[in-house]
């Protein structure tokens, strides 16, 4: 049984430029505006699912909303969860994941006078929207880090599914290796799960069997199996979505990080003054969105002339003098 669970909330800025406005009449006209969450794994993953609860919590603190967060997912699943809370009533129901946007656009057009969100999505309709974070850039920065890092010249990535979001990020990944590395050998796996962390530990293995000694996961909850695994073998890593040094600060370098927060603060903004409006929005390092975590006790151990590189490469990405390739189908 799908568990319903109210937050109580911390503060966090909005973001303030990146949503177009709309003319709709607001639902806090009416009262309290209301806000569901789904997620594709639990609200306390420590990554992926707690950056978009993170958002949900800033969100109540600053507006006063009411909120309900969805757990655990499946794909199947998504539909009647957008239904079911669309018919009770709820303003905007959001879905963090590229899983949840074909579902929301369905169910948005039963429902005219709510409003849908996914992340990481390709869908759209007059009354849903998809905001995109550019996750490869940050992958990139993820995949020299990788590179300069190995001693062995392996180096291995996991993603959780073949899907456009999490496999622009391995593909970019793969690609920064090779520039800053060109003789390493990347391997990559995909375990078809979010939430599987032995299925995470247990791909992490078998490429640390073979050699790797730096690794990578975009792999949701189940990443968290690929940090242990890492822990265990006594090599480096690298975390995703969220800053998870903390989970293993002997191991973790440092981490994608995504201001997913601020997007959704801000989407519930435009929901409770009437602006919202469907559409597809891409986001990245140049609108603040994606960020790369401080590198923790590494700092002083890595080597100046690697955080000079990598911080020449972001103010490229930043400025647009560097493009991030999107390749959203696996290569070899």
């Amino acid at each position: 049984m799908k568990k319903f669970i109210t937050i109580v909330l911390i503060t966090m800025i909005a973001l303030s430029s990146v949503f177009a406005s709309g003319a709709k009449e607001s639902p806090a006209d009416d009262g309290v505006v209301k806000v569901a969450l789904l997620l594709s794994g639990p609200a306390n993953d420590q990554g992926w699912n707690a950056i978009a609860v993170a958002g949900l919590e800033s969100a109540k603190e600053k507006f006063g909303i009411e909120t309900s967060i969805m757990e655990n997912l499946g794909i199947s699943d998504t539909e009647a969860a957008f239904r079911d809370y669309a018919a009770q009533g709820y303003d905007l129901v959001i879905g963090h994941g590229f899983q949840f946007g074909a579902p929301a656009a369905k169910v948005s057009k039963d429902f005219p006078d709510q409003y849908f969100m996914a992340t990481e999505s390709a869908s759209q309709t007059a009354n849903m929207a998809s905001y995109v974070t550019s996750c490869n850039e940050g992958a990139y920065i993820m995949g020299m880090l990788a590179g300069y890092l190995t001693k062995t010249n392996i180096v291995g990535v996991e993603g959780a599914m073949v899907q456009p979001s999490i496999t622009k990020e391995l593909e970019a990944f793969k690609l920064a290796v090779k520039e800053v590395n060109p003789d390493c050998k990347v391997l990559s796996v995909y375990i078809n799960s979010y939430t599987d962390v032995t299925k995470g530990k247990e791909a992490a293995i078998s490429m640390i069997d073979q050699g790797a000694d730096v690794l990578y996961h975009v792999a949701n909850q189940a990443g968290t199996g690929l940090i242990k695994a890492s822990e265990e073998a006594n090599i480096l890593c690298l975390g995703n979505s969220y800053d998870q040094n903390s989970i293993s600060p002997n191991h973790v370098v440092s981490s994608t990080s995504y201001d997913i927060p601020n997007v959704i603060v801000k989407a519930i903004e435009n929901v409770k003054n009437g602006t919202f409006e469907g559409g597809i929005y891409n986001l990245g390092m140049a609108d603040g969105i994606v960020q790369i975590a401080p590198y923790h006790s590494f700092d002083s151990i890595l080597d100046q002339e690697i955080k000079d590189a990598i911080t020449k490469r972001i103010a490229e990405i930043k400025d647009g003098s560097f493009v991030v390739p999107t390749i959203e189908k696996p290569t070899n």
